[in-house]
């Protein structure tokens, strides 16, 4: 499980502005990604990184004050990825079914889980838990696709009281599934697929039910 941690500088020392500095940034967040994945968090080091990422360790200080500031960048780049891949059903450009939609958030959150599924094993088990300045901006998008997905699905009757909770409640049981199964490598088993989406449209129709 993550170890809780006291605040502590878990940020960029500075945002990358030229197209330079931010090459090397993003080298640097993907040899620390190779580096997680291989090593895991307790040899996680600075030097490590900026050895597999070809930079000198100066160069990585200047953008990063330690080890957690660079496993939360890739924590940041894994949020985004997620975001790029859920599908937002009131911003589809074509027209799809409630089932086409759960199939697509589906696949998307598996597809990015089974990228590499060590080093979000490694994320969810290992790295400490740090003061995320970027989380709540994330949660909100997230679950605002999820509760989007919830009025699609729901009722004339319903007056919306709840969408936000129960769009958290599908999240949230996704996400077990889906980190559940990384651990086990197991993510990609069609069973798996089949079960979870047999879940989603379950609790779907049950509260169109009532």
């Amino acid at each position: 499980m993550n170890t809780r941690i006291p605040p502590a500088p878990c940020s960029m020392r500075k945002a990358p502005r030229q197209q330079r500095s931010q090459s090397t940034v993003e080298c640097i967040v993907e040899a620390g990604a190779r580096v997680l994945a291989e090593r895991g968090w307790a040899r996680f080091t600075t030097n490590e990184v900026a050895r597999t990422a070809g930079v000198s360790i100066g160069s990585l200080y200047q953008y990063f004050p330690n080890n957690l500031a660079i496993a939360e960048a890739i924590r940041k780049r894994h949020l985004d990825e997620i975001l790029q891949l859920l599908p937002d059903i009131e911003d589809q450009a074509e027209a799809i079914s409630l089932e086409q939609c759960i199939g697509r958030l589906i696949d998307g959150v598996i597809a990015i889980h089974a990228k590499n599924q060590n080093l979000h094993r490694i994320l969810l088990d290992e790295v400490p838990l740090a003061p995320r300045e970027f989380y709540e901006t994330f949660e909100r998008e997230y679950h605002g696709r999820y509760e989007a997905l919830i009025r699609a699905a729901a009722s004339p009757g319903d007056t919306g009281a709840d969408h936000a909770v129960a769009a958290r409640i599908l999240a949230d049981a996704l996400e077990g599934i889906v980190h559940s199964a990384a651990r086990r490598n197991d993510l990609l088993s069609p069973a798996a697929k089949r079960e979870a989406t047999r879940m989603m449209r379950s609790y779907l129709q049950a509260r169109k039910k009532g």
